[in-house]
């Protein structure tokens, strides 16, 4: 049995948001989007806090690591703005790509931050604090945009969802190709390895979400999931689900065997968004669902199982 509660629903953008990213401090949440601005929020006051930071384009990725303070923002110009939390003030900006971020994540093994582009390739750029922000390696993974990132629990290898339709996996330790399929018959579009590392999940514009093996990236299921392209699939921090958002502006909450548990949509009676789902997160500690969307609102859901 699960039960849904709307907890809040936040306006104060004034376009689309894109993306959002829990903060390395408890109760605080950052959005982005076709704004001017990193907006941070209160979750526990269900409340704007302020405007982070400026930009110059539209932002389609945040990271925050979570070994060190910094949020990381990927524009749509290519570059990467880095936010110092002890300085608040952007202390680096990283300019490689001349195309579209799209992803941003790290390995916290090895103190690294992996920026994907439009122009098909992907950054490395150190974090440790001696060589901080410095471009470690480059390359390039497809002729196509890298739409998405995930990585393995165990941070041995690195997943990219591309527009040509195909997933890459490259080893964390070298960067080197260890698969190359065709996931998909549309761009991929968001990627998410399990919990216990033994699936990766990957959804696409073409509606479907794909069940893979890692063992050796064969596909076992097949789910004709949404309506429209699935934009974003999150795993809950505590319990054996996991979420998908897509443009058919629902929420589907699906079981660790890849059932569907729940639809949350303003169809099912939900106080749900009116426009496409762009990002789902879950909220590290107590477990709440945040999800954005071209309908300029930022939500909380309680998703309670009994």
């Amino acid at each position: 049995m699960i039960e849904i509660k709307q907890l809040a629903s936040m306006p104060g953008h004034q376009n689309p948001i894109y993306t959002v990213e829990a903060s390395q401090k408890q109760g605080i949440i950052f959005t982005a989007g076709n704004d001017k601005g990193v907006v941070e929020w209160s979750l526990s006051k269900k409340e704007f806090i302020k405007v982070l930071m400026p930009v110059e384009s539209s932002v389609y990725a945040l990271h925050a690591p979570k070994s060190i303070p910094i949020l990381a923002v990927g524009e749509r110009n290519g570059t990467v703005s880095l936010f110092n939390f002890e300085e608040q003030k952007i202390t680096a900006i990283l300019k490689f790509h001349h195309k579209s971020v799209f992803d941003i994540k790290s390995l916290k093994s090895k103190e690294e931050l992996l920026v994907a582009s439009e122009d098909g390739s992907v950054s490395v750029w150190d974090l440790k604090p001696a060589t901080f922000n410095t471009l470690l390696f480059s390359f390039k993974v497809s002729t196509a945009m890298v739409r998405v990132i995930s990585i393995s629990p165990d941070e041995e290898t690195v997943a990219f969802g591309c527009k040509d339709n195909r997933i890459r996996i490259y080893s964390s330790k070298d960067y080197s190709l260890l698969h190359d399929f065709e996931a998909h018959t549309l761009p991929v579009s968001s990627l998410a390895y399990s919990p216990d590392g033994n699936y990766l999940i990957s959804g696409s514009r073409d509606a479907q979400l794909n069940i893979w093996t890692t063992s050796g990236f064969t596909l076992i299921k097949n789910v004709p999931a949404h309506k429209f392209a699935i934009y974003s699939v999150a795993w809950h921090p505590h319990h054996s689900i996991f979420a998908t958002g897509s443009r058919d502006k629902t929420i589907k909450i699906w079981s660790d065997d890849f059932q569907l548990l729940k639809t949350i949509s303003i169809d099912k009676g939900y106080p749900a968004h009116r426009l496409s789902v762009n990002k789902l997160i879950w909220e590290p500690v107590n477990g709440h669902l945040i999800s954005v969307s071209d309908d300029k609102l930022v939500m909380i859901w309680k998703v309670s199982l009994s």
